[in-house]
């Protein structure tokens, strides 16, 4: 397992042990300090080689155990998460001007969702470090993904989610066994709620940014496309942007790897955010290098998973994307809803609103023609199941007919 040197907030640089703090910097705060797990990184790359992720016998994100803070392989989880599959689309490709493009489906994890990659983490963290209670704030995709991982555990799970949240995800997280409180407000409000009960009771905090531990399994997905590319990732990548954890995450994934020297350059990370949710876009734009000033906003938009109006990682992911070289675009709701459409009927791939924005987010920059000649990849973060609703608004109703020929012919062409 990765041997961790310590916990490094991204703000003032401080350095922890990992057993000093449970979540963020004490000196910066919940929203400044968030921290990221530093490695021995000299010291894997003299053991450790890209071969051996393929000897290991995992078909999942434990092929990568030795770049993850796991003390211990008991609690690890028999659900497969992770080596989702990766999709080549050349006729796109073609129609589009790019070399290659590649679709990821994280839709095919346990709860079909990206976030199972963090969630079997927490899960794990949470038993080692001998907590009863596991509890998160969420639109509903982390909630799900972390009482789907607890289920098969002596955990108990508490889940907060605005009272909005799409019927599937609460469904989810019924079914799983959590207890599900509905807030009533906004992702925002549940997110205070949740950090308040967990100190307040001392319950383990799932909730993105504040675990440090969260970005340790979405890098996997970084580290995964590489591998599955033989180690020669795409020019560019998508990925739909909420709070700004699954962005750092695949951030992170590439620059270890080209730390590590096993890849040779860094794919640029274009980070997508619906229009009327972009304060991390808007925090990129006004980025000088320098100190990340951000202004929270009142979100709203069609993508739910990815409707946050005050993001808790955007400090590391204004900072990850600035240094890998990417940036952030955004886009409409009309765009995204479209783009739901669009992917499926191109692909095949059915992928929720927040999947199906970081595919939009291609297809806009394809429209101005600088991906031209360029290998791109789109990470779809949630399978369209997860929100009917959304895709229902944008496909029309079907035919009812009588059960005969005649009625048959009548609407044939």
């Amino acid at each position: 397992m990765g041997v961790i040197t310590g916990l490094h907030c991204v703000t003032c640089g401080s350095i922890y042990g990992p057993n000093d703090v449970e979540y963020t910097c004490p000196s910066c705060g919940p929203r400044l300090g968030t921290l990221e797990v530093r490695y021995d990184y000299e010291r894997m790359g003299k053991t450790l080689t890209r071969d051996a992720f393929a000897k290991s016998g995992h078909e999942s994100m434990w092929r990568y155990l030795p770049l993850l803070p796991i003390e211990s392989e008991e609690h690890i989880q028999p659900l497969r998460v992770g080596w989702t599959p990766l999709h080549s689309f050349p006729h796109l490709a073609r129609e589009f001007k790019l070399s290659s493009l590649f679709v990821k489906d994280d839709g095919q994890n346990p709860t079909a969702s990206y976030k199972d990659r963090a969630s079997s983490i927490v899960v794990i963290k949470a038993q080692e470090k001998g907590k009863s209670v596991v509890t998160a704030a969420s639109t509903g995709n982390a909630a799900s993904s972390l009482a789907g991982f607890a289920a098969a555990t002596p955990l108990e799970t508490i889940i907060f989610v605005p009272k909005t949240a799409p019927e599937a995800k609460v469904a989810q997280l019924l079914v799983y066994g959590a207890r599900v409180f509905l807030v009533n407000g906004s992702y925002d409000v549940a997110y205070d709620l949740a950090s308040e009960a967990s100190e307040a009771f001392g319950w383990y905090n799932r909730s993105a940014a504040v675990n440090p531990y969260l970005v340790e399994g979405k890098k996997t997905g970084a580290i995964e496309l590489a591998e599955q590319l033989d180690w020669h990732p795409p020019d560019v990548v998508f990925v739909g942007v909420g709070d700004g954890s699954v962005v750092s995450g695949i951030c992170k994934g590439f620059a270890e790897l080209q730390l590590l020297g096993w890849i040779d350059r860094l794919p640029q990370v274009i980070g997508v955010q619906a229009e009327n949710s972009a304060p991390i876009a808007r925090a990129f734009a006004a980025y000088d290098g320098n100190d990340v000033w951000f202004e929270d906003i009142d979100a709203h938009t069609v993508a739910d998973s990815i409707c946050v109006g005050k993001p808790r990682d955007v400090v590391k992911a204004v900072k990850s994307v600035y240094a890998n070289g990417g940036r952030y675009v955004t886009v409409s709701d009309e765009a995204i809803l479209d783009a739901i459409i669009t992917l499926a009927r191109r692909t095949g791939v059915f992928a929720e609103p927040a999947g199906a924005a970081a595919y939009a987010g291609l297809l806009s920059l394809v429209r101005t023609g600088e991906l031209q000649g360029k290998s791109a990849a789109v990470m779809i973060t949630g399978n369209g199941l997860k929100d009917i609703s959304s895709a229902r608004k944008v496909v029309g109703e079907p035919t009812l007919i009588e059960p005969t020929l005649r009625a048959l012919e009548a609407h044939l062409p």
